[in-house]
């Protein structure tokens, strides 16, 4: 199902929500910035921009995610992606 809200944001504006989400799961398991660098091994200043501009690679969003418990989030990304037509239904089954 298409989300009609995404629709109209740019990657920046993604970036920010998602990094917003992070921060308050962050803030929730009452872990500082300094902490969640030390344990994710993404240095203090990437988690400060990633906080403030929602930047970052997607490795170390990868790391900050392992950190925080949260991975399964990612590894879920693009799992269940609808098809748009019955063309694509079949040229999946013919690969």
């Amino acid at each position: 199902m298409i989300d009609l809200n995404m629709l109209n944001k740019t990657p920046n504006d993604i970036g920010k929500l998602i990094a917003g989400r992070v921060k308050k799961i962050r803030k929730r398991k009452k872990i500082t910035q300094e902490e969640l660098s030390e344990r994710s091994g993404v240095s203090y200043g990437s988690i400060k921009r990633f906080e403030r501009t929602g930047e970052i690679s997607f490795i170390s969003l990868i790391k900050i995610a392992k950190a925080l418990e949260i991975d399964g989030q990612i590894q879920d990304l693009f799992e269940r992606v609808p098809y748009d037509s019955i063309e694509e239904i079949i040229r999946e089954q013919h690969e």
